[in-house]
C-alpha cells in the first residue's frame, strides 16, 4: 500500500493524491553546480615575486609584506628587507647628526664620504636582494640575517 507523502490518504499506484492533488513521483534530482572556492588562497603572487617586492622600497615594502604574507620565504626576505635598510636607514640620520656637530670642511667631509659609502652599499644590496629573492634564493646578508630569523619565525631552509 502507498500513501501521500503530503497527506497520509491512501493512493494506491497513482501517480497524484486522489484528495490533495501532490505529485508522488520521486524529486528529480537536479545536478548540483559547482561551487566556487571561496577560501582565501596566496597564491596571487609567487614567492619569488613576493620576495622581490620586499626590498623595492627598502624597509617600507618590508614592514608591509611580513604584515600580510604568511609564506615563510617572503616573510624572512620582508624580515631581512626591515633589518638591512632600516639599519641603514639609521645610520644615514646619525650621520647627519654628526655632520651637524662636527661642522666646518672637515667635519662635512668626512661625514660625507662615510654617506656616499653607505650609499654605495645600499645600492649594492638593494640590487643582490632583490636578485636574489627573484631566484628564489634564501639569501643571508651575515649581521641581518639571525636578526631576520628572529622577526620572521620559521624559516623555510635555503635553496
Amino acid at each position: 500500500m502507498a500513501f501521500c507523502k503530503a497527506c497520509g490518504q491512501d493512493i494506491g499506484t497513482a501517480a497524484f493524491c486522489p484528495k490533495c492533488g501532490a505529485s508522488q513521483s520521486a524529486p528529480v534530482a537536479t545536478p548540483a553546480a559547482p561551487v566556487a572556492q571561496t577560501t582565501a588562497s596566496t597564491e596571487g603572487l609567487q614567492e619569488n615575486v613576493a620576495g622581490l617586492l620586499c626590498y623595492i622600497l627598502g624597509f617600507i615594502t618590508g614592514i608591509i609584506f611580513l604584515l600580510i604574507d604568511k609564506r615563510p620565504f617572503v616573510r624572512f626576505h620582508a624580515a631581512q628587507s626591515l633589518v638591512v635598510f632600516g639599519g641603514l636607514f639609521i645610520i644615514r640620520i646619525a650621520l647627519m647628526f654628526m655632520g651637524g656637530m662636527t661642522g666646518g670642511l672637515v667635519g662635512w667631509g668626512v661625514v660625507g664620504m662615510i654617506g656616499l659609502l653607505i650609499s654605495l652599499i645600499t645600492l649594492v644590496l638593494w640590487i643582490l636582494l632583490m636578485i636574489k629573492a627573484y631566484q628564489h634564493v634564501l639569501y643571508k646578508v651575515p649581521i641581518a640575517a639571525p636578526i631576520a630569523e628572529n622577526i620572521a619565525g620559521q624559516v623555510a631552509p635555503a635553496r
